[in-house]
């Protein structure tokens, strides 16, 4: 099942990297939009397959992972706001540091 979910990311990652728009110069065969969730659908099924293998709630671990995501960007907000900034204010370096920090946090039980 793992052999798959490298075959269908390598099928979305070519399709994807083939589609972005922030690259600095867009493939003139870039494939239309239906093809990225095609793509995308495909990975997200393979990665059902894989919970089902390992009798784990696709949605739980969602939701589960969901609520991190927003615990560690709480967490930048109000360092960022210690600061007097906002996450607008900042930039991707600034916030990837203390999301690293979050992460460390939770880690180390804080």
């Amino acid at each position: 099942v793992l052999d798959k979910v490298k075959e269908e990311l390598a099928e979305f990652e070519e399709v994807a990297l083939a589609a972005d728009p922030r690259a600095a110069e867009r493939s003139p065969h870039a494939p239309p939009p239906e093809r990225l969730t095609e793509e995308f659908g495909d990975l997200m099924f393979v990665m059902a397959n894989v919970a089902r293998h390992l009798k784990i709630d696709p949605e739980a671990a969602t939701r589960a992972a969901n609520e991190k995501f927003t615990r560690r960007f709480r967490f930048i907000e109000q360092r960022l706001a210690g600061q007097g900034k906002t996450p607008a204010q900042s930039n991707l370096a600034e916030m990837d540091c203390l999301w690293n920090e979050a992460k460390a946090q939770e880690k180390a039980g804080g």
